[in-house]
């Protein structure tokens, strides 16, 4: 009998392969758009970089107006 050298990737590798991919695509998802997600953060500096652009505007303003 000769002996058949087979070689690939089995179906079993390539399920958890892709369950692996799901999990991690999940938790990437979850990461930028959850509450405390980057995409929130982000949102967040930019309202307090307004703000503050806002403050310092009117300080300014407030100076020139007291010279």
């Amino acid at each position: 009998m000769r002996e058949k050298n087979i070689t690939g990737i089995t179906l079993i590798a390539l399920i958890i392969t892709i369950i692996i991919l799901l999990i991690l695509a999940g938790m990437s998802i979850a990461m930028l758009t959850g509450k405390n997600g980057v995409l929130s953060k982000a949102n967040f500096a930019g309202e307090e970089t307004k703000k503050k652009e806002y403050e310092e505007i009117l300080k300014l303003i407030g100076n020139r107006i007291t010279t």
